[in-house]
């Protein structure tokens, strides 16, 4: 549970955070904008703070080759946190570090991203190193999330998965000179040596 600063309010409007478990998308809305990164999975608030500058390098790498391919190939939109994605009631909200929408899915981008992604990608920090690979991996296979990256950027490594019924499979590891390949975009051949830090 986070600790939540109250100012001096009459009684009436004195905000009382909901137990674990009970947290809905009206409640992380009532929290403050303060720099760190709240998310609401299954009713339980998760925080991060800023992230390391490594780890913002990658993700902009990342979305700049991502991104120059979308513009050669119409095929959809990129987006990058923070931005609040709404999977029904098990993600409200979480923001990752990038997605990627079909360009006919594009109607579920409003204020924010309401509905399943087609390419999630997440860059590891030491501190969201199980989050990501434990909570976020169940809950993007349990909402159906096609394609999910795991990209770390002390290793220079992406790890590609994607979802075989209810379950991600591991498609590959990739490294150095590896090109990824996506499902989702087909055409995309992308260096890894091209998306790390320098």
């Amino acid at each position: 549970m986070i600790g939540i600063t109250q100012e001096k309010l009459p009684q009436e409007q004195l905000y009382q955070p909901p137990p674990q478990g009970t947290w809905t998308y009206a409640d992380y809305a009532r929290l403050p904008d303060n720099g760190m990164r709240y998310e609401v999975i299954k009713g339980e608030l998760y925080t991060s703070p800023a992230p390391r500058a490594i780890h913002q390098e990658m993700i902009s790498h990342i979305a700049l080759e991502i991104g120059l391919f979308l513009r050669q190939h119409k095929v959809g939109k990129i987006y990058f946190a923070p931005i609040e994605v709404v999977m029904g009631n098990a993600a409200a909200p979480v923001q990752p570090d990038i997605i990627f929408i079909r360009q006919e899915r594009l109607a579920i981008v409003q204020d924010n991203i309401e509905g399943v992604p087609d390419l999630i990608v997440e860059v590891l920090s030491p501190g969201s190193i199980g989050h990501d690979r434990r909570r976020k991996f169940s809950l993007y296979a349990e909402v159906g999330v096609p394609k999910y990256w795991l990209a770390d950027p002390d290793e220079c490594l992406v790890e590609v998965y994607v979802l075989r019924g209810q379950a991600y499979a591991l498609l590959g590891q990739f490294v150095g000179e590896d090109s990824i390949h996506s499902e989702v975009l087909p055409d995309l051949h992308l260096p890894v040596h091209t998306i790390c830090p320098a």
